[in-house]
């Protein structure tokens, strides 16, 4: 690839120096890297919304793109640096979960533990493997996609499973994965556990920290102004939006609000 890709994921913020000291250290090892940036809002050391940010998001990206995810509150510590090789893309991040929802998704991928320190700056700091160890190690993986290179296959990495939905009684009980910017609840209901799958336009029975939700629709301006709507939205999840408002606002839910749907 004459222009490799490194996209980052990181909770650091755009208000300081440290993306553009990742992006520096990267182009100057590889001054003809193309940088995207997927997001530097994640929760501060929030390692689920780390994986639900990457998981959403990498597959989009073009074959040997190289994904760098720094949402690392071990930073400093014995966690291992990672090297993980799907069948079409490249992670590095640390080994503290943050992969898990590539390593549901993909049906094989190979992990290794990234020993070869001479790929990193020198000194490291124990404060900032974004820009001492990750940044450099995808930088030198771009330039000739050799990740034998970097450090042996492992199998005990970090890894967690998502939360599922689950059943209690006649009904399903779920969560709120996520609030975005707009104020969208994503829940961890798919179609698949909805039994069964409500059509477009259905009424349903849902609650939300609460709160009655009643309406299927298929897109956001679709529900009612002011009115709370299920739908599933373009990550394959269940959402509850309110059109043109802010359904955390309005139903008075962060993440982690219990979500259950009743038989009607």
């Amino acid at each position: 690839m004459s222009n490799p890709i490194i996209t980052l994921t990181t909770d650091y913020g755009t208000g300081d120096h440290l993306v553009g000291a990742m992006k520096g250290v990267i182009l100057g090892i590889l001054p003809t890297a193309t940088i995207v940036d997927i997001s530097h809002h994640v929760t501060p050391f929030d390692i689920l919304d780390g994986a639900l940010t990457i998981g959403s998001v990498y597959a989009y990206f073009p074959v040997r793109t190289v994904h760098v995810v720094v949402v690392d509150p071990g930073v400093g510590t014995q966690r291992r640096p990672l090297l993980v090789s799907s069948g079409q893309h490249y992670f590095v991040a640390p080994d503290n979960g943050v992969l898990s929802m590539v390593y549901e998704r993909e049906s094989s991928v190979l992990v290794r533990h990234v020993t070869a320190e001479h790929h990193f700056r020198n000194p490291v700091s124990s404060t900032f493997h974004g820009r001492d160890v990750f940044a450099p190690v995808a930088a030198w993986l771009g330039k000739a996609y050799a990740p034998e290179a970097f450090g042996e296959e492992i199998t005990d990495y970090t890894r967690f499973a998502l939360p599922r939905v689950k059943p209690e009684g006649s009904a399903l009980k779920g969560v709120v994965l996520r609030v975005d910017a707009f104020g969208n609840l994503m829940t961890n209901f798919t179609l698949e556990d909805l039994p069964p799958a409500p059509e477009v336009g259905a009424k349903i029975k849902l609650q939300v920290g609460g709160k009655q939700v009643e309406n299927m629709v298929q897109m956001f301006a679709q529900g009612t102004p002011g009115e709370a709507v299920a739908l599933i939205g373009s990550s394959g999840y269940l959402e509850i939006a309110v059109n043109k408002g802010n359904a955390a606002r309005q139903l008075g839910v962060t993440r982690g609000a219990e979500v259950v749907l009743s038989p009607q």
